[in-house]
């Protein structure tokens, strides 16, 4: 298969839908596309009802393009990550993996226009990220959920209104920054370093004021994450985690319990902002950002430092801070039902806490003049003898 053949697979697979984000090469499943969310199957002239694993094999093969590398990582550990571009229309991240002794691909593409936080609809806090001078700012979610976008819009704010260096570490470079007010040097895992944890040392000699870290993977990463953040540089990295809560426990479990108490403290000191994102169904089509954002108070520090307890949780102090730009993804989630933007069960689908959703909509819906209970004709029984 030559490389004009696999770029024209691609481009009729972007091409196919609107929205397309991913795009599935599975064997059994013809050429697929993720369109606002759903899977669905490309026609192509002839048609490819089913992939055999010798063409999923191959299309891999022709993506890793004798690369020795990502050779051996795929052979050693049965997956590996790559970029590739399609020339004049788009970047992809790509994931190659082995199932049931076969190859699938999985690409991610990649927008080429940088993001602002004004387009994204980005709460106001994310402005106030952006000023940050030192510490760390955690943004969080599963896989798709939109992370490295909304870091590449605070990165962007900083490229337009402050005069630095900013180094980021990627795998692989995601959004491609030109050089604005600042000047961004973008490094490559795998190109241009080895591990996160090996370029984050070397950014450290590096004069950088704003460090990217695409992911804290390892306990090794985190370590020097706070040293960085701790020396006077503003460190903005990814977690897979699904709450502020869980982010700074994922962290802790990284170390040991003997460890724990010196990271704690660590942690309280260098942690600006921690902010959590899900991707949910828009009504009329594609999808929009629920947010759970997490700013540092006194409250905030001595809860990182001595854990939860009763009355003293991070949701609550994140509830009660909603004046400083803090919310919960259930308040969030409760006000995008509120404007028309997501359904009733989506609210009730995507939220953290059932209670707080359903109390919240409850409220709109009686705001509103409608219904909140299907339970009709109630009557007070008279012959009921005590």
């Amino acid at each position: 298969m030559r490389k004009q053949e696999v770029d024209h697979i691609l481009a009729r697979m972007l091409d196919s839908h609107s929205n397309v984000s991913d795009l599935n090469i599975t064997v059994g499943k013809p050429f697929q596309v993720e369109s606002s969310g759903n899977l669905t199957g490309v026609d192509f002239e002839p048609n490819f009802h089913a992939l055999t694993p010798f063409q999923t094999e191959i299309f891999s093969l022709n993506l890793v393009n004798q690369d020795r590398r990502l050779t051996e990582t795929l052979l050693d550990e049965g997956s590996c990550d790559s970029s590739y571009a399609l020339a004049g229309k788009a970047r992809f991240r790509v994931n190659i993996f082995s199932q049931s002794s076969n190859y699938s691909v999985v690409l991610r593409k990649l927008e080429t226009k940088i993001p602002t936080i004004d387009e994204l609809n980005l709460p106001s806090p994310f402005l106030k990220m952006a000023e940050e001078k030192n510490g760390i700012i955690f943004v969080t979610g599963s896989t798709g959920s939109g992370k490295s976008t909304s870091l590449a819009a605070v990165l962007n704010h900083i490229n337009e209104t402050k005069s630095c260096h900013v180094v980021t570490l990627e795998d692989p470079v995601e959004y491609e920054h030109p050089h604005k007010l600042s000047t961004f040097n973008q490094r490559e895992m795998g190109t241009d370093f080895d591990t996160f944890a090996s370029g984050l040392r070397a950014a450290l000699r590096q004069a950088p004021k704003v460090i990217l870290v695409g992911e804290m993977r390892d306990r090794e990463t985190v370590e020097i994450g706070l040293s960085a953040a701790e020396t006077g540089h503003l460190v903005v990295s990814t977690l897979h985690t699904n709450d502020a809560g869980q982010t700074i426990n994922r962290i802790l479990g990284m170390f040991n319990s003997e460890e724990e108490n010196q990271i704690r403290i660590r942690l309280a000191d260098t942690v600006r902002w921690i902010v959590c994102q899900r991707l949910l169904p828009k009504v009329g089509g594609g999808r929009v950002a629920a947010f759970e954002i997490m700013g540092t108070n006194l409250r905030i520090k001595d809860t990182i430092l001595n854990g939860e307890s009763e009355g003293k949780t991070y949701f609550e102090i994140i509830r009660d801070g909603a004046a400083f730009g803090m919310c919960t993804f259930d308040d969030y989630i409760v006000d995008r039902y509120k404007e028309g933007v997501i359904t009733e069960d989506t609210a009730m689908a995507y939220g953290t806490r059932k209670a707080v959703i359903g109390r919240g909509l409850d409220s709109v819906k009686s705001s509103r003049g409608q219904k909140t209970t299907d339970i009709e004709n109630l009557e007070l029984d008279m012959n009921y003898d005590g």
